[in-house]
């Protein structure tokens, strides 16, 4: 009981959103690049016009974390995690806008 009340808040609903979509990523990254740096394989998804497809990927699986926050009954920290995923929305947006 001490650990959702702990951890239920707006804020931890921020940050693992935030969070765990750039470890996605990060994972992406290690197992799909061959000996490129992060900068060479972001600018490869930039010029191949496939950057808001990664990024997408990359956030969907935030959903397991928003289900287990509603499953556990931390409603504040999976209204930060819906927040987020605006948020990354949003940059989406901007992204194919340009």
């Amino acid at each position: 009981m001490k650990f959702k009340i702990k951890y239920d808040k707006l804020i931890t609903g921020l940050l693992s959103g935030f969070l765990f979509p750039i470890i996605v990523g990060g994972i992406v990254f290690l197992v799909t690049s061959v000996k490129t740096t992060i900068t060479e394989y972001l600018i490869r998804l930039f010029l191949a016009n496939i950057m808001t497809h990664a990024i997408s990927l990359c956030v969907l699986p935030s959903l397991l974390v928003f289900f287990l926050f509603i499953r556990f009954d931390m409603l504040k920290a999976a209204r930060g995690v819906l927040g987020m995923t605006i948020v990354w929305a949003v940059i989406v947006f901007i992204i194919k806008v340009i």
